[in-house]
């Protein structure tokens, strides 16, 4: 006589474990998606992509300045001090026309007689925003700079760095769709009945987690590693040294913000049982992902929305380390976030599991989350 042993029957996800049974169950499912991970061409490109838009971002601006600056002269004194420099000069007839192609953005600098006796060599700088260090270098000597427009951090420094922050911000919120696509092979093949045969399902869901947050910090720590050679490489010290406090925090943020969404995308691929109706079930996390972003690159020149944004989970891993960037945020603030956010992971994983759980085993189309939830309390028969 043939005994037939149900799906239900050999997964008991509910039964105790001892913790070091659950340990090891972890360890060995991480070890596996780990490997797995690493066998995939895509994983290899998709870095490779990213160090390679790192490198472009820092060096590409610098190999466009072979153009020598422009600059607008006012008076005869101008005239003699820019005489026999590479600059591209344009006279004009007074101060005020000047400042205004200064604004207007069509020279970079103006050179324009000082009145008010100050300078020593007749002549003053005028520019928009930051002080134009090739313009002053060109002149061989070291006037006075007035500022139309000053600001309080370097645009061009904005330009690259909150950018480059918000498409790795991104790129790794996205990447837990390799753990959802996983998750529904599994069920469509069958596989997971005979893995959660022999470890508990908690362990699976936690040894999958733990392979893509292992696999996020590495791939981060690389881009930490290799944005300050890229900085360097492309001339933007002062970038670097700007943006190394806030690249501190940022790996932290990323990698406990990977953990928080990892877990509700095992969740959406644990909710279908083919990968053809993958896609209505991961739309909200593509929102929770792609709504911080664009909220940030929107208003990260809004001090109020940012300060709400850094403590908000779900957008504080990119919002609190451009704030930092920025020097709008205090250490303490960045603490705070942080807890708030390992919290919010943790509760999310305890919710994330129970679903896991609950909808692993069903292979009957789409399962609504009530559905799931139940399900772990339902006895099996």
């Amino acid at each position: 006589m043939t005994v037939t042993t149900s799906p239900a029957k050999r997964a008991t996800p509910t039964q105790p474990v001892t913790g070091s049974s659950f340990l090891s169950s972890t360890r060995l499912v991480a070890e596996r998606e780990v490997l797995t991970m690493l066998r995939l061409k895509s994983f290899w490109i998709g870095l490779a992509v990213i160090l390679a838009g790192l490198f472009a971002l820092a060096i590409l601006p610098g190999l466009n300045d072979d153009e020598p600056p422009s600059v607008a002269a006012v008076g005869p004194e101008a005239a003699r001090v820019l005489t026999g420099t590479e600059l591209e000069v344009r006279q004009v007839a007074d101060v005020a026309a000047a400042e205004e192609l200064v604004r207007s953005e069509e020279v970079d600098a103006a050179v324009v007689p000082d009145t008010t006796g100050q300078s020593a060599t007749g002549v003053r700088v005028v520019a928009l925003t930051d002080p134009p260090e090739d313009v002053v270098v060109a002149l061989a000597i070291t006037p006075p700079v007035d500022l139309l427009d000053p600001s309080e951090s370097a645009s061009d420094q904005h330009e690259l760095v909150i950018p480059v922050f918000g498409l790795v911000f991104l790129l790794f919120g996205t990447g837990g769709m390799t753990i959802a696509q996983s998750t529904v092979t599994e069920k469509q093949t069958r596989i997971v009945e005979i893995l959660v045969s022999t470890i508990p399902v908690r362990a699976l869901l936690s040894g999958k987690i733990v392979a893509g947050a292992l696999l996020t910090l590495v791939q981060v720590v690389v881009l930490a590693v290799a944005a300050p050679i890229a900085l360097r490489l492309g001339g933007q010290s002062e970038v670097l040294a700007a943006v190394a406090p806030a690249l501190g925090w940022f790996v932290p943020f990323l990698v406990l913000g990977f953990v928080l969404l990892a877990a509700m995308w095992a969740v959406a691929g644990s909710m279908v049982s083919r990968q053809e109706d993958l896609g209505s079930s991961i739309v909200p996390l593509m929102l929770l992902v792609l709504g911080p972003y664009f909220a940030v690159m929107i208003f990260n020149d809004n001090a109020t929305v940012m300060t709400v944004l850094s403590y908000v989970p779900f957008s504080s891993p990119l919002a609190m380390p451009v704030r930092l960037f920025t020097g709008d945020a205090q250490v303490w603030e960045a603490l705070a976030a942080l807890t708030l956010l390992a919290a919010s992971a943790v509760l999310v994983m305890l919710l994330a599991s129970r679903l896991y759980s609950g909808a692993l085993l069903q292979t009957r189309g789409k399962i609504s989350f009530a559905n799931a939830w139940a399900s772990v309390d339902r006895p099996s028969s």
